[in-house]
């Protein structure tokens, strides 16, 4: 293993108050405090397990999105990283023109990789579609919901998690596209020295014009962004009386059959 890439995504915070824009566009990004996504943590720290037995590789994380802020690709290079590349993307792009411009600059940093790690899913918009489209677009095996990682020279042995709890096994030859799901690993936190390092590894940046990304790659438009309505008040019973308690069970039942639709 000579070549790794890691594709990370920057995501609001769970506990940050996410309001719409006017028109419904999109939301408002000014007071976001955003992170690594979740997921791609587990990514990132099975590319540095992988380094530590081939020190030998690079690892490289890979992001698309707004240049203003870079914290998850700068936290990434703190906890191990090599480097780092960002496609800059000012505006919300669907997840076929994401994965487009994330081959366009792994093919643009000159590096053919042996491996391609992700997190399953991102939390903001639940696709878990670029892992699977960057491997179409780069003719590469993928795995999915990956919870075990095992490599052996060109090998790669992995334990997947399907429903039920059942466990598939699969054994590939790099190269190939691994999505990682929690459990995998427990990722590192960055130590200080590490976020001082950080500030002086390369971060390469492209346009995606830079990436052979254009206007009409998009597939998906995205308009009507709005809040969930809001649930209504709950309803309260005075069941302390018992004479009563057989009419109130009554009335919970009917609202939990004809308004819940729970039973």
């Amino acid at each position: 293993m000579k070549n790794i890439f890691v594709l990370v995504k920057q995501v609001p915070d769970t506990e940050t108050k996410i309001i719409p824009k006017a028109d419904g566009s999109y939301v408002e990004v000014t007071n976001i405090k955003w992170i690594m996504n979740p997921y791609d943590e587990f990514a990132v720290e099975q590319s540095l397990l992988i380094k530590t037995a081939f020190p030998e590789c690079n690892v490289t994380v890979v992001r698309v999105g707004t240049v203003s802020d870079n914290e998850c690709l700068r936290t990434a290079m703190a906890m191990g990283a090599d480097d780092a590349i960002l496609v800059e993307s000012e505006g919300l792009i669907d997840s076929f023109t994401t994965a487009k411009a994330i081959k366009g600059a792994i093919e643009k940093s000159g590096r053919t990789p042996d491996l391609i790690l992700s997190g399953k899913q991102a939390i903001d918009d639940d696709a878990l579609q670029v892992p699977q489209l960057l491997a179409g677009l780069m003719n590469l095996p993928s795995v999915s919901v990956v919870v075990g990682f095992e490599v052996a020279g060109n090998v790669v042995k992995l334990k997947r998690e399907v429903e039920g709890g059942s466990i598939e096994i699969y054994e590939l030859n790099a190269p190939l596209v691994v999505a990682c799901n929690k459990g995998l690993n427990t990722p590192r936190y960055a130590s200080l020295p590490g976020i001082m390092k950080a500030k002086k590894k390369p971060l390469a940046q492209y346009k995606l014009s830079d990436v052979g990304v254009s206007a009409s790659d998009t597939k998906v438009k995205y308009h009507g962004f709005q809040l969930p309505p809001e649930k209504p008040a709950g309803k309260k019973f005075d069941a302390m009386d018992d004479a009563k308690a057989g009419a109130i069970v009554k009335d919970v039942v009917g609202l939990l059959r004809n308004e819940a639709k729970v039973i």
